[in-house]
């Protein structure tokens, strides 16, 4: 009997049949199974009485590989009996093509040729029990066919091959199918696994000894050269990516040169370029968006200067690189360096305000009284030109030498601290600490420190002060601008967190109880800042909203009509998605660099104090290691409570796998 199922053709031997069905003894091992009669073809008959059903092992001849393969017809003998089949055009039934091809026409002879026809030539076909020649066109057809599937086949094989090696690997060596395959698998690899993979692709990862998860396969494409061990999912394919089109790019370029030219309203600034001014930033700031100055008035009145950057004065609204950066809705500071909101030159160059050269500015001035209340204030757009460009290390030690012909930082220092302390007063929370953070240098990891010294402290209340002023400003004219405000929080006692250690472990508990910041158009009050209202308004070169602050001052001074309430409302909802894009893409990165310093460090141990529990019945807890200056995640000993002093090492961690879990013992 011939037989064809999903193991292909095969030749078997009835041993009884009952009713509409056979009992079988099928191939060489006679495995025993039972099949419809349907769906079996009568090859010949086996020598015998047929009284009794017989056993396997009684038939008069078995069927083994060896005599089928002996059976099959020579290469000469078919190719003859094409030639006469061709000749003649009708087609034979299986019993005479055979005897036709081999002269004699037995069972096994029989059944060695019906497989022979169900395999792998391509001069016959079989249908229906009789046997036709092909014709030549079909026979050309059908070996091109082959041929394509010999190569598909080979190419598949190549492919998977590839993968078992796991060695780097061109992507324009592979046929189409296989660049789809690894298209697939780098969607994958990016968190995107909608579309299922192949069986076969499946059998292939399989004998590369990798599971279809995100996090094997990314170990996967690294050893083959086609995923970067540091590519950020989050950042695939976004605006960020892309960067700026050679478009933006060229019209950067134009506005670089006629950045020196006569722009409208520049003749309206003030002139404060003859100021001793200074920016504090750090070493490798390029963008920089604020300077200081102090000035004694005639009558004696020291006045704090606080000039900001304006772009505005190149980015015109609605202009290809505005809708641009606001796409972008702000810098985005990653370990690896800065992808900024706007094009590097101009960031970079006449927007920043450069020690030494003119540059357009928005310049706030304020006067403390004795209690550190603002007393008095102003904003008009100017020229500046800073003299110095400190370091904070620098700026520290002017504040701490405070030389005579230097003074100005040293005494700034003290105007900011009083300012300081009237906000504590009214509330403010001071939670400054050092505070860790992963830089890339090259491909290694960098443990980065930031003390809250003197000048940073400086230039933080500078900041908050110039927000203080310009949100009391939007609410005396009842301007619509974007208001930063925190409600008011319900902090523990004061004798409970008395108890607790001063610093890390303090402050953890009084953040536990603030709510986040929320972004309105109306003034409100901020909570942990002590203020009635805040406005974010000194980084138009890196946040998109300080941008549009300018721009509502400007009409505002112009007598013109700015943007009320409602389409500020509209803009500030537009920018939501993309600042919430940028802050996953910031904590992705900073994550990563974190699980890979800790990859670098797997062995080591760190003194860590117990901050408080995340999930108590997970036993996951926040801990505080002073020597990294980071609150990190980490499994705690049941029962810990605040400031108790913990080790922390290292149980796992796979930064292509995005795993990191760290152990805090007793």
């Amino acid at each position: 009997m011939g037989l064809s199922d999903e193991r292909g053709p095969q030749v078997a031997v009835v041993l009884s049949v009952q009713s509409n069905k056979a009992s079988l003894a099928i191939g060489a091992s006679g495995r025993q199974q039972i099949q419809p009669l349907r769906q079996l073809q009568l090859l010949g008959a086996c020598p015998g009485d047929g009284a009794q059903p017989q056993r396997l092992e009684q038939l008069p001849w078995h069927i083994t590989e060896d005599a089928l393969t002996a059976a099959v017809p020579s290469r000469r003998d078919v190719a003859a009996a094409w030639l006469l089949m061709q000749a003649d055009g009708h087609p034979l039934t299986l019993p005479d093509w055979v005897d036709l091809v081999c002269s004699r026409r037995d069972g096994l002879t029989v059944a060695a040729c019906w497989r022979w026809c169900h395999g792998a030539q391509t001069l016959f076909r079989l249908r229906q029990g009789h046997v036709e020649a092909r014709g030549l066109n079909d026979l050309r057809q059908l070996r091109r066919e082959r041929r394509h599937q010999q190569l598909q086949a080979e190419a598949e094989q190549r492919w998977h091959q590839a993968l078992r090696l796991r060695q780097p690997l061109d992507p324009h060596d592979l046929a189409s199918e296989h660049r789809q395959q690894l298209e697939l698998l780098e969607c994958w690899a990016g968190g995107d696994c909608t579309s299922p993979l192949p069986t076969q692709l499946k059998q292939a990862l399989h004998a590369a000894q990798c599971t279809a998860d995100t996090g094997s396969i990314r170990h996967l494409l690294v050893d083959l050269g086609l995923w970067q061990a540091h590519h950020l999912p989050s950042l695939r394919a976004t605006t960020w990516e892309q960067g700026f089109s050679a478009e933006l790019l060229a019209e950067a370029d134009r506005l670089l040169e006629m950045a020196e030219a006569d722009r409208p309203g520049d003749i309206d600034r003030v002139d404060l370029m003859g100021q001793r001014s200074v920016t504090i930033d750090d070493s490798d700031t390029r963008d920089i968006d604020d300077g200081l100055a102090l000035e004694t008035t005639p009558t004696g009145q020291q006045r704090i200067w606080i000039h900001v950057a304006d772009p505005g004065r190149l980015i015109e609204a609605h202009s290809p690189l505005d809708q641009e950066a606001r796409r972008r809705g702000s810098s985005l500071y990653l370990a690896g360096g800065i992808l900024p909101m706007f094009p590097e030159q101009l960031g970079t160059g006449p927007m920043s305000l450069r020690a030494g050269c003119r540059s357009a500015a928005w310049s706030l001035w304020v006067e403390l009284d004795a209690e550190g209340a603002i007393a008095a204030s102003g904003l008009q757009r100017s020229w500046v030109k800073p003299t110095y460009r400190l370091s904070y290390g620098d700026a520290d030690d002017l504040i701490d030498l405070a030389p005579p012909q230097e003074r100005d930082l040293a005494d700034l220092h003290g105007l900011l601290q009083r300012r300081r302390q009237w906000r504590v007063r009214h509330g403010a929370l001071l939670l400054d600490q050092p505070e860790g953070r992963i830089q890339c240098g090259g491909e290694e990891p960098l443990l980065e420190i930031t003390e809250p010294s003197p000048a940073r402290l400086l230039v933080a209340e500078a900041m908050i002060l110039a927000g203080a002023v310009v949100a009391e400003m939007g609410r005396e004219y009842n301007l619509a601008l974007p208001y930063r405000s925190q409600l008011p929080a319900a902090l523990p006692p004061e004798a409970e967190l008395a108890a607790l250690p001063a610093g890390p472990v303090r402050h953890a508990a009084i953040k536990r109880c603030l709510s986040r910041g929320h972004t309105g158009t109306q003034p409100s009050g901020h909570f942990s800042l002590g203020l009635p209202a805040y406005v974010q308004a000194t980084s138009p070169i890196r946040r998109y909203a300080d941008l549009v602050v300018q721009r509502q001052l400007l009409a505002l001074q112009q007598q013109r009509q700015p943007l009320e309430s409602e389409a500020l409302q509209v803009l500030l909802t537009d920018l939501e998605g993309p600042l919430r894009q940028g802050q996953q893409i910031s904590r992705e990165d900073q994550r990563h660099w974190q699980q890979v310093w800790f990859d670098a460090h797997r062995s080591d141990h760190w003194p860590a104090t117990f901050l408080r529990w995340l999930r108590p019945q997970d036993r996951l807890g926040l801990v505080h290691v002073e020597s990294l200056a980071m609150d990190l995640a980490a499994d705690c000993p049941a029962g810990s409570d605040p400031g108790d002093l913990l080790q922390l090492r290292v149980h796992k961690v796979d930064p292509l796998r995005d795993q990191l879990r760290l152990l805090a013992s007793g």
